[in-house]
């Protein structure tokens, strides 16, 4: 029951969050993005530290796992994806996206009326998403082995987290390959590989049941970083108070979404 519960758990995060964003891509409701920027780091964090780290802690105590193991292993977890993140491996980044569309737009466009070859912009997009999916697969797995329904909230956080980036990805891909239909369907199996990731999470988390206090912990600095490094510092720009006030209220938002989550899962 619990590996279905994975499976279908991966596959909305991962998947799910790809159609999402092309709905906000693709019908011109990209305007929300700011707003998701800031549910995302609100919902990662709060997951991170009200609802991962609190079920490590209390599972450290059964498996015998002091709090200094645990919080090395977090500090260590924000070094390793600080490197990942400078490999441009474990997330490319949505201001990538932004930093570079605009400067690629009249280069994409000239080549348009050629025969649409896919560059090597593409597949550095899809390797950098498919790296990025297998490891939230491996995540969530680990969530949802401590408990369903906080494996629930890691789907979901990872999910919110995601469309942004996603967003930002359709942008660079559709104009890389010429073909709106072929970025959404190459991004949507990148995304499949995050159900990949939760088998495998599955059976390693499985056969080391008492390491799960470190999963879990390793899950949370995962979130910490990317709410961190890579979502806050986009939403720090100079707005005006109705922008400001929108955005502390979104990110109230995502926080309040996983606290409601907590409730329900106690009930």
């Amino acid at each position: 029951m619990t590996l279905i519960a994975i499976f279908i758990g991966t596959l909305v995060a991962g998947v799910g969050s790809v159609w999402l964003a092309a709905m906000l891509a693709y019908a011109l409701l990209s305007r929300f993005t700011q707003h998701l920027l800031s549910l995302a780091a609100g919902a990662l964090l709060a997951t991170a530290f009200m609802r991962l780290l609190p079920e490590a802690f209390e599972q450290s105590v059964s498996a015998g796992v002091s709090a200094q193991v645990l919080f090395a292993v977090l500090l260590m977890g924000l070094v390793f994806f600080f490197l990942l993140d400078k490999a441009e491996l474990w997330h490319h980044g949505h201001e990538h996206a932004h930093d570079h569309t605009h400067a690629q737009h009249h280069h994409v466009h000239s080549q348009a009326h050629d025969h649409h070859h896919p560059t090597g912009g593409s597949w550095a997009v899809l390797l950098g998403d498919s790296v990025h999916a297998f490891g939230d697969g491996i995540l969530i797995a680990a969530a949802f082995v401590a408990d369903t329904r906080l494996g629930v909230a890691a789907a979901l956080a990872v999910m919110a987290h995601e469309v942004p980036h996603h967003v930002g990805d359709l942008v660079v891909l559709r104009q890389s390959l010429g073909n709106a239909k072929t970025a959404l369907i190459k991004l949507s199996l990148s995304g499949s590989v995050t159900a990949l990731g939760g088998l495998i999470g599955y059976l390693l988390v499985g056969a080391l049941q008492e390491y799960l206090p470190l999963f879990l912990v390793v899950a949370a600095s995962s979130f910490i970083y990317v709410a961190l490094a890579d979502l806050i510092p986009q939403l720090q720009k100079r707005l005006s108070p109705r922008q400001t006030a929108a955005q502390v209220a979104w990110l109230f938002a995502g926080i309040a979404l996983v606290v409601a989550l907590g409730e329900w899962a106690q009930h």
